[in-house]
């Protein structure tokens, strides 16, 4: 569970980073509008194809990690679906065995 953490983490730090740096570059760029677009544009299209495998491996460790939490849950739900119906079946029994004595 802590690598799964870590992961998480590494990618959410990775995505802050390159976030923080793309909107610094823009903030202290000395260039018109227009140049400064085409460089952001190349910045962030070369750290995309840079990035990709790590960013990809991170979404799939998170998908993996919600689909065990969704499985751990729907397990969960069925045993206390099942405590229910058995805490009902030994009321009912309880109830007919005192009808039972009702009758006699």
């Amino acid at each position: 569970m802590g690598k799964e953490k870590s992961s998480i983490g590494f990618g959410l730090g990775l995505l802050a980073g390159v976030l923080g740096g793309i909107i610094a570059g823009v903030l202290y760029a000395p260039c018109p509008g227009s140049e400064m677009r085409e460089k952001v544009k190349d910045t962030v299209c070369d750290l995309a194809e840079k990035y990709s495998p790590e960013v990809n491996e991170a979404k799939k460790q998170a998908l993996e990690s919600v689909d065990l939490l969704k499985y751990k849950l729907e397990r969960q739900y069925k045993k206390i679906g099942n405590m229910i119906k058995s805490k009902k079946m030994r009321k009912a029994k309880e109830l007919e065995e005192v009808n039972d004595y009702d009758f006699m």
